[in-house]
């Protein structure tokens, strides 16, 4: 079976705080191989085509602001069940509910800003991939 291949965006707040290594080391120490890696400066067109699946939502707006304020590190990870075991290790999306050891779990305050973003299915990440990493 071909390994999966995720995105794994680390959000301006994380990249702020300093927590880039821990949040990669996290992933690494879970036998995860990193493909691609850069620090980058989100537009506002590529931040909406990200999350365009949540255009009309009464957040979007704040996320998009959010997302470009500032500097994000963008991954691509490859593994066995790689987006269910990434996914795991963020933990839920609202910190409140994610479970203590997970990323969101230990390093995040906030519903918007909760550290990472990582892509939700194979075709999520099919889409996502080429928004981050271009020509890739």
């Amino acid at each position: 079976m071909k390994p999966e291949r995720t995105l794994l965006m680390i959000k301006p707040d994380a990249v702020q705080r300093g927590l880039v290594g821990e949040i990669i080391g996290r992933f690494e120490r879970k036998g995860l191989k990193l493909l691609a890696l850069e620090m980058q400066q989100l537009s506002r067109e590529r931040a909406e085509a990200l999350y365009s699946v949540h255009q009309g939502k009464p957040f979007f707006e704040e996320l998009v602001r959010f997302v470009t304020r500032g500097p994000i590190v963008a991954l691509v990870l490859e593994g066995k069940d790689c987006i269910a075991l990434v996914r795991k290790v963020m933990g839920a999306t609202n910190p409140l509910n994610a479970e203590p050891g997970s990323i969101r779990g230990d390093l995040a305050f906030d519903l918007t800003e909760n550290v990472v973003h990582g892509s939700d299915s194979p075709e999520s990440a099919a889409r996502e991939i080429p928004i981050l990493f271009p020509g890739n």
